[in-house]
Protein backbone atom coordinates (compact mmCIF):
# COMPACT_ATOMS: atom_id res chain seq x y z
CA UNK A 1 0.00 0.00 0.00
CA UNK A 2 1.38 3.22 -0.84
CA UNK A 3 1.06 6.80 0.39
CA UNK A 4 -2.28 7.35 -1.05
CA UNK A 5 -3.51 4.43 0.48
CA UNK A 6 -2.25 5.27 4.26
CA UNK A 7 -3.71 9.02 3.99
CA UNK A 8 -6.93 9.50 2.07
CA UNK A 9 -6.95 13.32 2.14
CA UNK A 10 -3.64 13.59 0.69
CA UNK A 11 -4.69 11.49 -2.60
CA UNK A 12 -7.46 13.82 -2.75
CA UNK A 13 -4.63 17.09 -3.14
CA UNK A 14 -6.33 17.94 0.30
CA UNK A 15 -3.37 19.63 2.97
CA UNK A 16 -2.56 17.35 5.99
CA UNK A 17 -4.97 18.15 8.74
CA UNK A 18 -2.99 19.45 12.17
CA UNK A 19 -0.43 17.89 13.82
CA UNK A 20 -0.72 17.39 18.02
CA UNK A 21 -0.08 20.58 19.38
CA UNK A 22 2.99 20.76 22.13
CA UNK A 23 1.11 19.80 25.10
CA UNK A 24 -0.13 16.22 23.12
CA UNK A 25 -3.24 17.80 22.42
CA UNK A 26 -5.48 19.18 19.04
CA UNK A 27 -4.17 22.16 17.70
CA UNK A 28 -6.65 24.61 16.95
CA UNK A 29 -8.67 24.60 13.30
CA UNK A 30 -7.36 26.79 10.36
CA UNK A 31 -9.82 27.28 8.16
CA UNK A 32 -9.22 29.42 4.72
CA UNK A 33 -6.33 29.06 3.52
CA UNK A 34 -7.26 30.33 -0.12
CA UNK A 35 -10.51 31.23 1.42
CA UNK A 36 -11.45 34.41 4.13
CA UNK A 37 -9.26 34.06 7.22
CA UNK A 38 -10.23 33.84 10.44
CA UNK A 39 -8.39 35.47 13.43
CA UNK A 40 -6.04 32.75 15.10
CA UNK A 41 -3.00 31.89 16.14
CA UNK A 42 -1.52 29.57 13.56
CA UNK A 43 1.38 28.18 11.60
CA UNK A 44 2.47 31.36 9.96
CA UNK A 45 -0.50 33.41 10.81
CA UNK A 46 -0.60 36.03 13.73
CA UNK A 47 -3.44 37.40 15.05
CA UNK A 48 -4.59 39.45 10.67
CA UNK A 49 -8.17 39.36 9.42
CA UNK A 50 -7.19 39.60 5.71
CA UNK A 51 -8.30 37.70 2.38
CA UNK A 52 -6.42 34.81 1.10
CA UNK A 53 -3.21 35.69 3.22
CA UNK A 54 -1.29 33.49 5.55
CA UNK A 55 1.81 35.68 6.22
CA UNK A 56 -0.63 38.23 7.92
CA UNK A 57 -0.14 41.00 5.25
CA UNK A 58 -3.74 43.19 4.92
CA UNK A 59 -4.31 43.30 0.80
CA UNK A 60 -7.21 45.87 1.34
CA UNK A 61 -5.92 48.39 3.44
CA UNK A 62 -6.83 52.28 2.30
CA UNK A 63 -4.03 54.95 1.73
CA UNK A 64 -4.23 58.02 3.20
CA UNK A 65 -4.35 60.96 0.00
CA UNK A 66 -1.56 63.32 0.35
CA UNK A 67 -2.51 67.08 2.04
CA UNK A 68 -3.98 69.49 -0.42
CA UNK A 69 -1.71 73.00 -0.72
CA UNK A 70 -2.45 75.88 1.30
CA UNK A 71 -3.89 78.55 -0.96
CA UNK A 72 -1.59 81.28 -2.37
CA UNK A 73 -1.83 84.76 0.07
CA UNK A 74 -3.44 87.28 -1.92
CA UNK A 75 -1.43 90.14 -2.75
CA UNK A 76 -2.39 93.66 -4.29
CA UNK A 77 -6.16 95.61 -3.57
CA UNK A 78 -7.17 91.43 -2.98
CA UNK A 79 -5.13 91.33 0.42
CA UNK A 80 -7.32 94.67 1.48
CA UNK A 81 -10.47 94.10 3.14
CA UNK A 82 -13.79 94.77 1.55
CA UNK A 83 -13.58 98.40 2.73
CA UNK A 84 -10.19 99.39 1.68
CA UNK A 85 -11.00 98.14 -1.29
CA UNK A 86 -14.05 100.55 -1.88
CA UNK A 87 -11.83 103.20 -1.37
CA UNK A 88 -9.03 102.19 -3.34
CA UNK A 89 -11.59 101.85 -6.62
CA UNK A 90 -12.93 105.67 -5.94
CA UNK A 91 -9.38 106.87 -5.70
CA UNK A 92 -8.33 104.99 -8.65
CA UNK A 93 -11.47 106.46 -10.73
CA UNK A 94 -10.75 109.79 -8.99
CA UNK A 95 -7.25 109.92 -10.53
CA UNK A 96 -8.26 108.34 -13.98
CA UNK A 97 -10.75 111.01 -13.99
CA UNK A 98 -8.80 114.23 -13.57
CA UNK A 99 -6.15 112.51 -15.54
CA UNK A 100 -8.81 112.39 -18.86
CA UNK A 101 -10.07 115.61 -18.07
CA UNK A 102 -5.87 117.18 -17.59
CA UNK A 103 -5.22 115.32 -21.45
CA UNK A 104 -8.42 116.87 -22.72
CA UNK A 105 -7.67 120.44 -21.99
CA UNK A 106 -4.37 120.12 -23.09
CA UNK A 107 -5.41 118.76 -26.54
CA UNK A 108 -8.24 121.93 -26.89
CA UNK A 109 -4.95 124.33 -25.92
CA UNK A 110 -2.85 122.81 -29.00
CA UNK A 111 -5.75 122.16 -31.12
CA UNK A 112 -7.08 124.70 -34.04
CA UNK A 113 -9.50 127.46 -33.21
CA UNK A 114 -13.35 124.79 -32.45
CA UNK A 115 -16.22 125.95 -30.98
CA UNK A 116 -15.34 124.36 -27.61
CA UNK A 117 -12.54 126.61 -27.64
CA UNK A 118 -14.30 129.41 -28.48
CA UNK A 119 -16.76 128.64 -26.26
CA UNK A 120 -14.53 127.60 -23.56
CA UNK A 121 -11.00 129.48 -24.19
CA UNK A 122 -10.74 131.38 -21.27
CA UNK A 123 -11.49 127.99 -18.70
CA UNK A 124 -8.77 126.21 -20.80
CA UNK A 125 -5.75 128.91 -21.02
CA UNK A 126 -6.65 128.97 -16.74
CA UNK A 127 -6.15 125.29 -16.72
CA UNK A 128 -3.00 125.57 -19.11
CA UNK A 129 -1.03 128.38 -18.22
CA UNK A 130 1.58 129.06 -16.95
CA UNK A 131 2.35 125.46 -15.68
CA UNK A 132 1.17 123.06 -18.51
CA UNK A 133 1.49 125.53 -21.33
CA UNK A 134 2.48 123.38 -24.70
CA UNK A 135 4.85 124.85 -27.60
CA UNK A 136 4.49 122.44 -30.41
CA UNK A 137 6.91 124.44 -33.40
CA UNK A 138 8.65 121.25 -33.27
CA UNK A 139 5.49 119.70 -34.98
CA UNK A 140 4.51 122.71 -36.70
CA UNK A 141 3.97 122.06 -40.66
CA UNK A 142 6.62 124.43 -41.07
CA UNK A 143 9.02 124.24 -38.08
CA UNK A 144 11.64 126.74 -37.06
CA UNK A 145 14.62 126.60 -39.48
CA UNK A 146 17.09 129.57 -37.96
CA UNK A 147 19.15 130.17 -35.24
CA UNK A 148 18.54 134.06 -33.67
CA UNK A 149 21.44 135.11 -31.88
CA UNK A 150 20.40 138.26 -29.51
CA UNK A 151 22.86 140.80 -28.44
CA UNK A 152 22.94 143.77 -26.69
CA UNK A 153 25.28 146.73 -25.91
CA UNK A 154 25.67 149.82 -23.52
CA UNK A 155 26.88 153.18 -23.48
CA UNK A 156 27.65 153.82 -20.07
CA UNK A 157 28.76 157.47 -17.66
CA UNK A 158 31.81 156.79 -16.17
CA UNK A 159 32.92 157.80 -12.72
CA UNK A 160 34.79 160.82 -14.41
CA UNK A 161 32.13 161.99 -16.27
CA UNK A 162 32.48 160.54 -19.68
CA UNK A 163 30.21 158.64 -21.98
CA UNK A 164 31.75 155.56 -23.40
CA UNK A 165 29.87 152.54 -25.62
CA UNK A 166 30.71 149.01 -24.95
CA UNK A 167 31.13 145.69 -27.16
CA UNK A 168 28.02 143.90 -27.96
CA UNK A 169 27.45 141.00 -25.66
CA UNK A 170 26.14 137.73 -27.02
CA UNK A 171 23.36 136.79 -24.69
CA UNK A 172 22.69 133.86 -26.41
CA UNK A 173 25.86 132.56 -26.61
CA UNK A 174 26.02 132.77 -22.99
CA UNK A 175 22.91 130.81 -22.45
CA UNK A 176 24.00 128.27 -24.84
CA UNK A 177 27.08 128.02 -22.62
CA UNK A 178 25.84 127.51 -19.78
CA UNK A 179 22.98 125.21 -20.66
CA UNK A 180 25.68 123.07 -22.95
CA UNK A 181 26.67 119.91 -20.83
CA UNK A 182 24.55 120.74 -18.07
CA UNK A 183 21.82 117.74 -17.38
CA UNK A 184 19.69 120.38 -15.10
CA UNK A 185 19.88 123.43 -16.59
CA UNK A 186 17.95 126.56 -15.20
CA UNK A 187 14.23 127.52 -16.47
CA UNK A 188 15.91 131.06 -17.14
CA UNK A 189 18.83 130.36 -19.14
CA UNK A 190 16.55 128.20 -21.16
CA UNK A 191 13.51 130.58 -22.20
CA UNK A 192 14.03 134.16 -20.48
CA UNK A 193 15.67 135.72 -23.40
CA UNK A 194 13.99 133.65 -25.68
CA UNK A 195 10.52 134.24 -24.70
CA UNK A 196 11.43 137.88 -24.36
CA UNK A 197 12.69 138.36 -27.71
CA UNK A 198 9.62 136.26 -29.19
CA UNK A 199 7.31 138.66 -27.06
CA UNK A 200 8.68 141.75 -28.51
CA UNK A 201 8.80 140.70 -32.19
CA UNK A 202 4.96 139.71 -31.51
CA UNK A 203 4.22 142.92 -30.30
CA UNK A 204 5.69 145.17 -32.86
CA UNK A 205 5.98 146.02 -36.39
CA UNK A 206 8.13 146.25 -39.09
CA UNK A 207 9.14 149.70 -37.95
CA UNK A 208 10.17 148.42 -34.51
CA UNK A 209 7.34 150.77 -33.18
CA UNK A 210 5.26 148.51 -30.37
CA UNK A 211 1.41 147.39 -30.82
CA UNK A 212 -0.56 148.50 -28.01
CA UNK A 213 0.20 148.34 -24.43
CA UNK A 214 1.87 144.73 -25.24
CA UNK A 215 4.41 146.59 -27.09
CA UNK A 216 5.11 148.82 -24.23
CA UNK A 217 5.72 145.91 -21.99
CA UNK A 218 7.74 143.87 -23.98
CA UNK A 219 10.23 146.51 -23.86
CA UNK A 220 10.89 147.13 -20.26
CA UNK A 221 11.25 143.45 -19.90
CA UNK A 222 14.15 143.96 -22.27
CA UNK A 223 15.80 146.43 -21.08
CA UNK A 224 15.39 144.86 -17.24
CA UNK A 225 17.37 141.36 -19.00
CA UNK A 226 19.47 143.75 -20.55
CA UNK A 227 20.06 145.32 -17.30
CA UNK A 228 20.39 142.15 -15.11
CA UNK A 229 23.14 140.49 -18.01
CA UNK A 230 24.91 144.02 -18.13
CA UNK A 231 25.54 144.00 -13.96
CA UNK A 232 26.43 140.19 -14.69
CA UNK A 233 29.14 140.98 -17.06
CA UNK A 234 30.70 144.21 -15.07
CA UNK A 235 29.92 146.37 -18.06
CA UNK A 236 29.72 149.38 -16.17
CA UNK A 237 32.77 149.00 -14.31
CA UNK A 238 33.61 150.69 -11.50
CA UNK A 239 31.93 154.02 -10.47
CA UNK A 240 30.01 153.53 -14.12
CA UNK A 241 26.23 153.97 -14.77
CA UNK A 242 24.68 152.18 -17.83
CA UNK A 243 22.49 155.03 -19.45
CA UNK A 244 20.94 153.34 -23.19
CA UNK A 245 21.03 150.13 -24.02
CA UNK A 246 20.54 148.67 -27.87
CA UNK A 247 19.64 145.59 -28.74
CA UNK A 248 20.41 143.68 -31.97
CA UNK A 249 19.38 140.08 -33.47
CA UNK A 250 21.56 137.79 -35.96
CA UNK A 251 19.23 135.50 -37.79
CA UNK A 252 21.00 132.53 -39.84
CA UNK A 253 18.99 130.24 -41.83
CA UNK A 254 20.02 126.22 -40.52
CA UNK A 255 21.25 124.59 -43.29
CA UNK A 256 18.48 121.62 -44.99
CA UNK A 257 20.16 118.48 -45.39
CA UNK A 258 21.46 117.38 -48.59
CA UNK A 259 19.19 114.62 -49.70
CA UNK A 260 16.13 118.15 -50.02
CA UNK A 261 17.54 119.87 -52.95
CA UNK A 262 16.59 123.27 -51.25
CA UNK A 263 18.42 125.94 -50.88
CA UNK A 264 18.55 128.67 -48.76
CA UNK A 265 20.73 132.22 -48.38
CA UNK A 266 23.48 131.25 -45.81
CA UNK A 267 23.94 135.40 -45.27
CA UNK A 268 22.69 136.17 -41.79
CA UNK A 269 19.90 138.86 -41.22
CA UNK A 270 20.60 141.60 -38.80
CA UNK A 271 17.95 143.81 -36.91
CA UNK A 272 19.30 146.96 -35.08
CA UNK A 273 17.15 148.66 -32.65
CA UNK A 274 17.10 151.84 -31.74
CA UNK A 275 18.48 152.88 -28.36
CA UNK A 276 16.76 152.76 -25.35
CA UNK A 277 17.39 155.08 -22.70
CA UNK A 278 17.15 153.11 -19.08
CA UNK A 279 17.04 156.16 -16.40
CA UNK A 280 14.12 155.18 -15.14
CA UNK A 281 15.59 151.13 -13.95
CA UNK A 282 19.01 152.67 -13.31
CA UNK A 283 17.67 156.02 -11.01
CA UNK A 284 19.37 154.56 -7.81
CA UNK A 285 22.26 153.55 -9.32
CA UNK A 286 22.55 156.74 -10.82
CA UNK A 287 21.70 158.45 -7.57
CA UNK A 288 24.60 156.95 -5.61
CA UNK A 289 27.19 157.18 -8.23
CA UNK A 290 26.72 160.80 -8.14
CA UNK A 291 27.72 160.88 -4.50
CA UNK A 292 30.10 158.91 -4.69
CA UNK A 293 31.50 161.09 -7.35
CA UNK A 294 30.98 164.25 -4.76
CA UNK A 295 32.59 162.69 -2.14
CA UNK A 296 35.39 162.19 -3.69
CA UNK A 297 35.25 165.77 -5.48
CA UNK A 298 34.68 167.06 -1.77
CA UNK A 299 37.89 164.85 -0.89
CA UNK A 300 39.97 165.66 -3.42
CA UNK A 301 38.86 169.78 -2.67
CA UNK A 302 40.25 169.44 1.10
CA UNK A 303 43.25 167.67 -0.19
CA UNK A 304 44.27 169.77 -2.39
CA UNK A 305 43.47 172.87 0.21
CA UNK A 306 45.50 171.41 2.94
Amino acid sequence: MDAYDKDPAAGQGQAPGPGPGPDGGAAPEETGASGTGTTGTGANVTGTTGTGATDGSAVGETVAAPPAPAPEPRTGVAALSPRYQIGAVVALAVVAVAVCAHLGLVFLHVAPSNTLTKQHGAAVDEWVFPEFEQNWKLFAPNPLQQNVSVQVRAEVSTADGGIRTTGWYDLSAEDGRAIAGNPLPSHTRQNELRRAWDFFVATHDSEDRPVGLRGSLSETYLRRIALLRLDRNDAAGPGGVVERVQYRSRTTNVAPPSWSGEKVSGRPTVRELPWWSVAAETGGARTEAAGAAGAAGAAGREGGAA
